[in-house]
Protein backbone atom coordinates (compact mmCIF):
# COMPACT_ATOMS: atom_id res chain seq x y z
CA UNK A 1 0.00 0.00 0.00
CA UNK A 2 1.22 3.50 -0.84
CA UNK A 3 -0.31 6.87 0.13
CA UNK A 4 0.40 10.11 -1.72
CA UNK A 5 -0.90 13.66 -2.11
CA UNK A 6 1.46 15.14 -4.72
CA UNK A 7 -1.33 16.30 -7.03
CA UNK A 8 -3.77 19.18 -7.51
CA UNK A 9 -5.44 19.95 -4.12
CA UNK A 10 -3.59 17.08 -2.43
CA UNK A 11 -3.01 17.42 1.30
CA UNK A 12 -1.72 14.78 3.70
CA UNK A 13 1.44 13.88 5.59
CA UNK A 14 2.16 10.17 6.04
CA UNK A 15 3.45 9.42 9.52
CA UNK A 16 3.27 5.61 9.41
CA UNK A 17 1.67 3.44 6.71
CA UNK A 18 3.29 0.13 7.63
CA UNK A 19 0.05 -1.35 9.01
CA UNK A 20 -3.09 -0.90 6.82
CA UNK A 21 -5.26 -1.42 9.90
CA UNK A 22 -3.66 1.55 11.66
CA UNK A 23 -2.38 4.13 9.14
CA UNK A 24 -1.15 7.28 10.86
CA UNK A 25 -1.65 10.50 8.90
CA UNK A 26 -1.66 14.26 9.52
CA UNK A 27 -3.27 17.19 7.73
CA UNK A 28 -0.82 19.79 6.43
CA UNK A 29 -1.43 23.41 7.44
CA UNK A 30 -2.20 26.24 5.04
CA UNK A 31 0.47 28.81 4.30
CA UNK A 32 0.61 31.08 7.32
CA UNK A 33 0.17 28.14 9.75
CA UNK A 34 -3.19 29.36 10.99
CA UNK A 35 -5.69 27.08 9.26
CA UNK A 36 -6.04 23.44 8.31
CA UNK A 37 -8.91 21.02 7.76
CA UNK A 38 -8.94 20.10 4.08
CA UNK A 39 -7.42 16.72 3.22
CA UNK A 40 -7.12 14.84 -0.06
CA UNK A 41 -4.96 11.75 -0.56
CA UNK A 42 -4.60 8.71 -2.83
CA UNK A 43 -4.27 5.13 -1.65
CA UNK A 44 -2.69 2.62 -4.05
CA UNK A 45 -2.46 -1.15 -3.69
CA UNK A 46 -5.09 -1.71 -0.99
CA UNK A 47 -7.90 -3.25 -3.05
CA UNK A 48 -10.02 -5.57 -0.91
CA UNK A 49 -8.02 -4.82 2.23
CA UNK A 50 -9.77 -3.35 5.30
CA UNK A 51 -8.01 -0.05 6.06
CA UNK A 52 -8.09 2.35 8.97
CA UNK A 53 -6.77 5.84 8.28
CA UNK A 54 -6.21 8.01 11.36
CA UNK A 55 -5.83 11.75 10.79
CA UNK A 56 -4.04 12.24 14.07
CA UNK A 57 -4.06 16.04 14.27
CA UNK A 58 -7.79 16.47 13.56
CA UNK A 59 -8.22 17.92 17.04
CA UNK A 60 -6.05 20.89 15.98
CA UNK A 61 -8.15 21.65 12.88
CA UNK A 62 -9.65 25.09 12.39
CA UNK A 63 -13.10 23.72 13.23
CA UNK A 64 -12.72 20.58 15.36
CA UNK A 65 -16.43 20.60 16.27
CA UNK A 66 -17.16 20.04 12.59
CA UNK A 67 -15.94 16.44 12.75
CA UNK A 68 -19.04 15.41 14.73
CA UNK A 69 -21.47 13.82 12.28
CA UNK A 70 -19.04 14.19 9.38
CA UNK A 71 -18.17 11.42 6.88
CA UNK A 72 -15.27 11.55 4.40
CA UNK A 73 -15.80 10.99 0.68
CA UNK A 74 -14.11 8.37 -1.47
CA UNK A 75 -13.94 7.84 -5.23
CA UNK A 76 -12.34 5.25 -7.46
CA UNK A 77 -13.54 6.61 -10.81
CA UNK A 78 -13.09 10.35 -9.99
CA UNK A 79 -16.71 10.99 -11.00
CA UNK A 80 -18.82 9.48 -8.22
CA UNK A 81 -18.01 10.40 -4.62
CA UNK A 82 -19.52 8.26 -1.86
CA UNK A 83 -19.48 8.79 1.89
CA UNK A 84 -17.55 6.23 3.91
CA UNK A 85 -17.46 5.19 7.56
CA UNK A 86 -15.85 8.02 9.55
CA UNK A 87 -15.64 8.81 13.26
CA UNK A 88 -13.96 11.36 15.49
CA UNK A 89 -12.15 9.41 18.19
CA UNK A 90 -9.69 10.66 20.83
CA UNK A 91 -8.75 13.71 18.80
CA UNK A 92 -8.27 11.80 15.53
CA UNK A 93 -10.52 11.60 12.49
CA UNK A 94 -10.75 7.87 11.74
CA UNK A 95 -11.76 6.63 8.29
CA UNK A 96 -12.57 2.92 8.04
CA UNK A 97 -12.97 1.61 4.52
CA UNK A 98 -12.13 -1.32 2.26
CA UNK A 99 -11.21 0.00 -1.22
CA UNK A 100 -12.81 -1.92 -4.09
CA UNK A 101 -10.17 -0.81 -6.60
CA UNK A 102 -6.39 -0.56 -6.80
CA UNK A 103 -6.56 3.24 -6.62
CA UNK A 104 -8.84 5.14 -4.25
CA UNK A 105 -8.98 8.86 -3.43
CA UNK A 106 -10.21 10.17 -0.08
CA UNK A 107 -11.03 13.84 0.58
CA UNK A 108 -12.86 16.27 2.83
CA UNK A 109 -15.30 17.03 0.00
CA UNK A 110 -15.33 16.19 -3.71
CA UNK A 111 -12.42 18.24 -5.15
CA UNK A 112 -12.78 20.68 -8.03
CA UNK A 113 -9.50 20.74 -9.93
CA UNK A 114 -7.90 23.59 -11.85
CA UNK A 115 -8.15 21.38 -14.93
CA UNK A 116 -11.92 21.22 -14.50
CA UNK A 117 -11.88 24.97 -13.90
CA UNK A 118 -10.14 25.41 -17.27
CA UNK A 119 -12.76 23.19 -18.92
CA UNK A 120 -15.50 25.32 -17.36
CA UNK A 121 -13.96 28.48 -18.81
CA UNK A 122 -13.60 26.85 -22.22
CA UNK A 123 -17.27 25.85 -22.25
CA UNK A 124 -18.28 29.37 -21.28
CA UNK A 125 -16.22 31.07 -23.98
CA UNK A 126 -17.67 28.69 -26.57
CA UNK A 127 -21.07 30.28 -25.90
CA UNK A 128 -21.90 33.46 -27.85
CA UNK A 129 -23.59 34.67 -24.67
CA UNK A 130 -20.39 34.84 -22.58
CA UNK A 131 -17.12 36.70 -22.49
CA UNK A 132 -14.11 35.38 -20.56
CA UNK A 133 -11.28 37.64 -19.45
CA UNK A 134 -8.42 37.79 -16.97
CA UNK A 135 -8.58 40.20 -14.05
CA UNK A 136 -5.02 39.77 -12.78
CA UNK A 137 -2.35 37.53 -11.31
CA UNK A 138 -2.35 35.59 -8.03
CA UNK A 139 0.52 35.33 -5.55
CA UNK A 140 1.81 32.16 -7.25
CA UNK A 141 1.43 33.69 -10.71
CA UNK A 142 -1.82 32.01 -11.71
CA UNK A 143 -4.57 33.72 -13.68
CA UNK A 144 -7.67 35.14 -12.01
CA UNK A 145 -10.56 34.60 -14.42
CA UNK A 146 -13.92 36.29 -14.93
CA UNK A 147 -16.93 35.25 -17.01
CA UNK A 148 -19.34 38.02 -18.04
CA UNK A 149 -22.87 37.22 -19.22
CA UNK A 150 -25.82 39.44 -20.10
CA UNK A 151 -26.47 42.92 -21.46
CA UNK A 152 -28.85 44.41 -18.89
CA UNK A 153 -28.29 47.62 -16.89
CA UNK A 154 -28.29 45.98 -13.44
CA UNK A 155 -24.78 44.87 -12.43
CA UNK A 156 -24.49 41.58 -10.56
CA UNK A 157 -21.31 40.02 -9.17
CA UNK A 158 -21.17 36.33 -8.21
CA UNK A 159 -17.91 35.01 -6.75
CA UNK A 160 -16.90 31.69 -5.25
CA UNK A 161 -14.15 29.83 -3.45
CA UNK A 162 -12.46 32.62 -1.55
CA UNK A 163 -11.79 29.72 0.81
CA UNK A 164 -10.25 27.11 -1.50
CA UNK A 165 -11.15 24.04 0.56
CA UNK A 166 -14.82 24.88 0.06
CA UNK A 167 -14.87 23.11 -3.28
CA UNK A 168 -18.66 22.76 -3.30
CA UNK A 169 -18.67 26.45 -4.20
CA UNK A 170 -17.17 25.81 -7.63
CA UNK A 171 -19.46 22.85 -8.24
CA UNK A 172 -22.24 25.36 -7.50
CA UNK A 173 -20.66 27.71 -10.08
CA UNK A 174 -20.74 25.00 -12.73
CA UNK A 175 -24.48 24.57 -12.31
CA UNK A 176 -25.09 28.33 -12.14
CA UNK A 177 -23.15 29.11 -15.31
CA UNK A 178 -24.64 26.18 -17.23
CA UNK A 179 -28.17 27.48 -16.66
CA UNK A 180 -27.23 31.15 -17.04
CA UNK A 181 -25.88 30.34 -20.52
CA UNK A 182 -28.80 28.14 -21.58
CA UNK A 183 -30.38 29.88 -24.60
CA UNK A 184 -33.60 27.89 -24.13
CA UNK A 185 -34.14 28.78 -20.47
CA UNK A 186 -36.71 31.58 -20.24
CA UNK A 187 -35.70 32.75 -16.75
CA UNK A 188 -32.03 32.83 -17.67
CA UNK A 189 -32.90 34.76 -20.83
CA UNK A 190 -34.87 37.25 -18.75
CA UNK A 191 -31.98 37.72 -16.33
CA UNK A 192 -29.49 38.22 -19.18
CA UNK A 193 -31.71 40.94 -20.65
CA UNK A 194 -32.04 42.80 -17.36
CA UNK A 195 -28.56 42.39 -15.88
CA UNK A 196 -24.90 42.07 -16.68
CA UNK A 197 -23.55 39.25 -14.52
CA UNK A 198 -19.84 39.18 -13.63
CA UNK A 199 -18.77 35.75 -12.39
CA UNK A 200 -15.48 34.76 -10.72
CA UNK A 201 -15.68 30.95 -10.44
CA UNK A 202 -12.51 30.57 -8.34
CA UNK A 203 -11.18 33.46 -6.27
CA UNK A 204 -8.30 31.43 -4.85
CA UNK A 205 -6.65 29.15 -7.46
CA UNK A 206 -3.36 29.09 -5.51
CA UNK A 207 -4.96 27.79 -2.33
CA UNK A 208 -7.04 25.34 -4.36
CA UNK A 209 -3.97 23.78 -5.93
CA UNK A 210 -1.94 23.79 -2.71
CA UNK A 211 -4.66 21.92 -0.81
CA UNK A 212 -5.46 24.77 1.58
CA UNK A 213 -8.63 25.17 3.58
CA UNK A 214 -8.96 28.97 3.82
CA UNK A 215 -5.83 30.86 2.74
CA UNK A 216 -4.04 31.93 -0.41
CA UNK A 217 -0.33 31.38 -1.08
CA UNK A 218 0.61 34.34 1.13
CA UNK A 219 -1.35 32.98 4.09
CA UNK A 220 -4.16 35.54 3.70
CA UNK A 221 -7.77 34.63 4.41
CA UNK A 222 -9.26 36.42 1.41
CA UNK A 223 -12.61 36.95 3.10
CA UNK A 224 -10.88 39.15 5.67
CA UNK A 225 -9.08 41.32 3.09
CA UNK A 226 -11.86 43.43 1.54
CA UNK A 227 -11.30 46.61 3.53
CA UNK A 228 -7.78 47.30 2.21
CA UNK A 229 -6.45 44.54 -0.09
CA UNK A 230 -2.89 44.76 -1.42
CA UNK A 231 -1.20 43.31 -4.48
CA UNK A 232 1.45 41.71 -2.25
CA UNK A 233 -0.83 39.94 0.26
CA UNK A 234 -4.24 39.57 -1.41
CA UNK A 235 -4.00 40.36 -5.13
CA UNK A 236 -7.09 38.21 -5.79
CA UNK A 237 -9.31 40.56 -3.77
CA UNK A 238 -7.42 43.64 -4.98
CA UNK A 239 -8.13 42.87 -8.65
CA UNK A 240 -11.76 41.83 -8.16
CA UNK A 241 -12.55 44.87 -6.03
CA UNK A 242 -10.94 47.14 -8.65
CA UNK A 243 -13.15 45.53 -11.31
CA UNK A 244 -16.21 46.01 -9.11
CA UNK A 245 -15.35 49.68 -8.66
CA UNK A 246 -15.09 49.99 -12.44
CA UNK A 247 -18.48 48.39 -13.17
CA UNK A 248 -20.45 49.25 -10.05
CA UNK A 249 -22.46 46.63 -8.19
CA UNK A 250 -26.20 46.24 -7.60
CA UNK A 251 -25.98 42.73 -6.09
CA UNK A 252 -23.14 40.55 -4.87
CA UNK A 253 -23.40 36.86 -3.99
CA UNK A 254 -20.34 35.25 -2.37
CA UNK A 255 -20.53 31.42 -2.42
CA UNK A 256 -18.97 29.36 0.39
CA UNK A 257 -19.17 26.10 2.35
CA UNK A 258 -19.63 25.72 6.10
CA UNK A 259 -17.81 23.03 8.06
CA UNK A 260 -20.23 22.72 10.98
CA UNK A 261 -23.83 23.43 9.97
CA UNK A 262 -25.65 20.75 7.92
CA UNK A 263 -27.80 23.22 6.00
CA UNK A 264 -27.82 25.59 3.03
CA UNK A 265 -28.36 29.16 4.18
CA UNK A 266 -27.57 32.81 3.54
CA UNK A 267 -25.72 35.24 5.80
CA UNK A 268 -26.57 38.86 5.12
CA UNK A 269 -25.12 42.32 5.77
CA UNK A 270 -27.40 43.38 8.63
CA UNK A 271 -24.45 44.69 10.66
CA UNK A 272 -23.25 47.38 8.23
CA UNK A 273 -23.74 51.08 9.06
CA UNK A 274 -25.82 51.55 5.91
CA UNK A 275 -28.30 48.73 6.49
CA UNK A 276 -31.78 49.95 5.52
CA UNK A 277 -35.38 48.83 5.06
CA UNK A 278 -34.73 48.69 1.32
CA UNK A 279 -31.84 46.25 1.71
CA UNK A 280 -33.75 44.23 4.30
CA UNK A 281 -36.67 43.86 1.91
CA UNK A 282 -34.45 42.75 -0.96
CA UNK A 283 -32.66 40.26 1.29
CA UNK A 284 -35.94 38.76 2.51
CA UNK A 285 -37.36 38.55 -1.02
CA UNK A 286 -34.25 36.79 -2.32
CA UNK A 287 -34.31 34.18 0.46
CA UNK A 288 -38.03 33.49 0.07
CA UNK A 289 -37.72 33.04 -3.69
CA UNK A 290 -34.68 30.77 -3.26
CA UNK A 291 -36.53 28.51 -0.85
CA UNK A 292 -39.47 28.28 -3.26
CA UNK A 293 -37.16 27.38 -6.13
CA UNK A 294 -35.19 24.74 -4.24
CA UNK A 295 -36.22 22.99 -0.98
CA UNK A 296 -32.53 22.28 -0.28
CA UNK A 297 -32.33 25.96 0.74
CA UNK A 298 -33.82 27.02 4.08
CA UNK A 299 -34.18 30.12 6.28
CA UNK A 300 -34.35 28.66 9.81
CA UNK A 301 -30.73 27.72 10.52
CA UNK A 302 -27.70 29.96 9.97
CA UNK A 303 -25.23 32.31 11.60
CA UNK A 304 -26.17 34.77 14.35
CA UNK A 305 -27.18 38.13 12.90
CA UNK A 306 -24.72 40.97 13.51
CA UNK A 307 -25.95 43.82 15.66
CA UNK A 308 -26.44 47.16 13.89
CA UNK A 309 -23.13 48.80 13.06
CA UNK A 310 -21.05 45.85 14.26
CA UNK A 311 -20.50 43.98 11.01
CA UNK A 312 -16.95 42.94 10.11
CA UNK A 313 -16.10 45.30 7.26
CA UNK A 314 -13.12 43.21 6.12
CA UNK A 315 -15.57 40.58 4.82
CA UNK A 316 -16.81 40.67 1.24
CA UNK A 317 -20.55 40.78 1.94
CA UNK A 318 -20.34 43.64 4.45
CA UNK A 319 -17.77 45.67 2.53
CA UNK A 320 -19.62 45.43 -0.79
CA UNK A 321 -23.06 46.11 0.72
CA UNK A 322 -21.72 49.27 2.38
CA UNK A 323 -19.48 50.37 -0.50
CA UNK A 324 -22.21 50.19 -3.15
CA UNK A 325 -25.36 50.44 -0.99
CA UNK A 326 -26.44 47.17 -2.58
CA UNK A 327 -27.81 43.75 -1.72
CA UNK A 328 -24.85 41.53 -0.77
CA UNK A 329 -25.06 38.04 0.68
CA UNK A 330 -22.93 35.03 1.59
CA UNK A 331 -24.31 31.65 0.56
CA UNK A 332 -23.17 28.69 2.69
CA UNK A 333 -23.42 24.99 1.79
CA UNK A 334 -22.59 22.03 4.06
CA UNK A 335 -19.54 19.78 4.04
CA UNK A 336 -21.72 17.15 5.72
CA UNK A 337 -25.25 16.79 4.36
CA UNK A 338 -28.47 18.72 4.26
CA UNK A 339 -30.10 17.56 7.50
CA UNK A 340 -33.54 18.47 6.13
CA UNK A 341 -33.13 16.17 3.11
CA UNK A 342 -30.31 13.68 3.87
CA UNK A 343 -28.67 11.38 1.33
CA UNK A 344 -27.00 8.47 3.17
CA UNK A 345 -24.81 7.50 0.21
CA UNK A 346 -23.51 10.85 -1.03
CA UNK A 347 -24.38 13.46 1.60
CA UNK A 348 -24.15 16.97 0.21
CA UNK A 349 -22.40 16.38 -3.10
CA UNK A 350 -21.38 17.92 -6.44
CA UNK A 351 -24.70 17.16 -8.15
CA UNK A 352 -26.75 18.83 -5.42
CA UNK A 353 -24.35 21.79 -5.33
CA UNK A 354 -24.73 22.23 -9.10
CA UNK A 355 -28.52 22.07 -8.83
CA UNK A 356 -28.52 24.67 -6.06
CA UNK A 357 -26.40 26.86 -8.31
CA UNK A 358 -28.76 26.42 -11.25
CA UNK A 359 -31.84 27.31 -9.20
CA UNK A 360 -30.21 30.57 -8.05
CA UNK A 361 -31.44 32.07 -11.32
CA UNK A 362 -34.96 32.10 -9.84
CA UNK A 363 -34.30 34.39 -6.83
CA UNK A 364 -32.08 36.63 -8.95
CA UNK A 365 -34.93 37.16 -11.40
CA UNK A 366 -37.29 37.72 -8.46
CA UNK A 367 -35.30 40.74 -7.19
CA UNK A 368 -33.46 42.12 -10.23
CA UNK A 369 -36.09 44.77 -11.09
CA UNK A 370 -36.00 46.11 -7.51
CA UNK A 371 -32.23 46.41 -7.06
CA UNK A 372 -32.21 50.15 -7.92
Amino acid sequence: MHISSAFDSGNIEVLDASDPSDVQLAIRKDAGDEHMQWFHFRVAGAKGQPCVFRLTNAHAASYPKAWSGYRAVCTTDRHTYRRVDTAYEDGSLVIRHTPDADLAWYSYFAPYSLERHADLLARCQASPLAKVDRLGTTVDGRDLDRVTVGTGERVLWVIARQHPGESMAEWWMEGFLQRLLDPADALARSLRSKATVHVVPNMNPDGSTRGHLRCNAAGANLNREWHAPTVERSPEVFHVLAAMDATGCDLCLDVHGDEELPYNFISGAEGIPGWSERLAGLDAAFRTAYMSANPDFQKVHGYPIDKPGQGNMTMCTNQIAQRFDCLAMTLEMPFKDNADHPDPHHGWCPARSKHLGATTIDPLVAVVDRLR
